[in-house]
């Protein structure tokens, strides 16, 4: 295998081009370093995988990459890259959205035509279902975003459907159900309640916090990741959820618990674009792929808090 890992640099990305690494494979990995979050972070999720032989690192946009070169000898896409982050994806900034997030999936499948690719995997969200699905959600649900963020990631969706109904691309789009574990973003609800609880500051949490999701460890989305380059059917959406759906008001007492001691909550309205709950039926990822998650919910967030605590920079 020789895979290209977009978003290399980020979050989930990394681990990706590790777990490909470990299993033999050749990565070539691409990151733009967007200026969501600090560069510095991103940097130090590549650390492990740019000290290994099989992995080759290219700083660029998608949008400005040379894409023939990069796909030179490429059997397997894994298309990460994106603009992240449902909240700000409203008003002006909803064009950084779409450049990112659809404008570069475009640009990445039409490179992809008539090359011999085994698949071309990308990341998709439940944030493409809105609150209109029935619980649990089925990739066969309308999809109704309520977020611009869920457009753009329908829309990317929509493309991946196309190349391969038009020109044979072997797509298969994931849809990830609220991932965690160590590396994650220092935007999301974990990392951001775990450091406060180190630092002792407040924490904020939204509505009632009896809003529910389906949280996801980082390890079981990658091997569900892995799993589609070798076995996801071309043209296909799977749900990719931990099994572990609890409301927020619960993932703060799990955390209270890890780390020993109570966090200080300041209660705000719910925001726009949140959707109110999620849980992934993954009984096609089950069928096809083999997927079935391991990590359970407290064991994960005492890995992102380990992860946490051992270095004072990410704090």
């Amino acid at each position: 295998m020789k895979a290209l890992v977009t978003g290399a640099a980020g979050f989930i990305g990394s681990h990706l081009s590790g777990a490909l690494l470990d299993r033999g494979a050749n990565v070539v990995g691409i990151d733009a370093f967007s200026d969501y979050y600090r560069r510095a972070l991103k940097e130090r999720n590549l650390d492990e995988n740019l000290r290994r032989e099989r992995f080759q690192f290219i700083e660029a946009w998608i949008q400005e990459a040379d894409l023939d070169r990069l796909l030179d000898g490429v059997t397997h896409v894994f298309h990460l890259a994106a603009q992240a982050g449902v909240r700000k994806s409203w008003g002006k900034d909803f064009k950084t959205y779409t450049v990112n997030n659809v404008d570069a999936t475009q640009m990445l499948l039409e490179a992809c035509v008539n090359r011999p690719l085994t698949k071309f995997v990308h990341a998709s969200s439940s944030s493409v279902y809105g609150d209109r699905a029935s619980i649990p959600m089925r990739e066969d649900a309308l999809p109704q975003p309520v977020s611009p963020y869920g457009v753009t990631k329908l829309a990317a969706e929509q493309l991946g459907h196309l190349y391969q109904m038009n020109f044979g691309v072997p797509t298969v789009a994931m849809r990830y159900f609220t991932v965690y574990g160590p590396r994650q973003r220092p935007d999301m609800a974990f990392n951001k309640f775990i450091r406060a609880a180190i630092k002792d500051e407040p924490i904020t949490l939204y509505s009632d916090g009896e809003q529910t999701r389906d949280f996801t460890y980082v390890a079981d989305a990658v091997a569900a990741t892995m799993a589609a380059g070798d076995r996801g059917v071309p043209g296909t959406a799977y749900n990719i959820g931990g099994g572990s759906r609890v409301s927020m008001n619960h993932v703060v007492r799990i955390i209270e618990k890890v780390v020993g001691c109570p966090l200080k909550i300041v209660r705000e309205d719910a925001q726009k674009g949140d959707m109110r709950d999620t849980y992934a039926d993954t009984s096609l990822a089950r069928r096809d792929l083999g997927f079935s998650p391991t990590v359970s919910l407290e064991e994960g967030i005492q890995e992102e808090y380990r992860w946490l605590c051992s270095s004072p920079a990410l704090v």
